[in-house]
């Protein structure tokens, strides 16, 4: 699964779990609403600073994860 859907995915979920639509959820987190939508949509370009808002409401961060690549070792 790419980055971007799990990103959509989490951010989706923990809205609903937490009971917020994306009004409430855009206007705690301090970004536009068509960020939300974006987000929850995978949308390849974001800024990261905005991401990081968003996960800030529930207590996570984005940030570089090292990638395994062929050849490397475990």
């Amino acid at each position: 699964m790419e980055a971007r859907t799990i990103i959509a995915k989490y951010v989706k979920e923990m809205r609903k779990k937490n009971k917020l639509t994306q009004v409430d959820l855009s206007e705690k987190a301090g970004v536009g609403l068509r960020f939300v939508r974006e987000l929850e949509q995978g949308k390849t370009t974001l800024r990261l600073d905005k991401v990081n808002k968003v996960f800030e409401l529930f207590g996570s961060e984005c940030g570089p994860v090292p990638m395994k690549r062929e050849g490397d070792e475990l």
